[in-house]
């Protein structure tokens, strides 16, 4: 089986109909000098179901989460009431 190796400056040129031809089943391989740089096939994207709770008891929150450190306050002009 013979490949058909297209040019870059054609590629730039023909990319609409070998976007055609991918989107028949084809792949299209590019080149340049005659020697094959690249190949163009069809995306097809991968959908991945997310799965609720996947990290759950893997990642934890540290109590203090929701203080500020005493440099950080300062820093800010945090001013405490009492």
């Amino acid at each position: 089986m013979s490949m058909e190796i297209i040019n870059i400056s054609d590629a730039k040129t023909q990319l609409s109909s070998l976007i055609e031809k991918i989107l028949n089943g084809e792949e299209v391989v590019i080149g340049k000098a005659g020697k094959p740089i690249a190949k163009l096939i069809k995306y097809n994207e991968k959908e991945v179901p997310r799965k609720p709770e996947a990290l759950k008891g893997k990642i934890t929150i540290s109590d203090d989460f929701d203080e500020l450190p005493a440099d950080l306050k300062s820093a800010f002009g945090v001013i405490e009431s009492e």
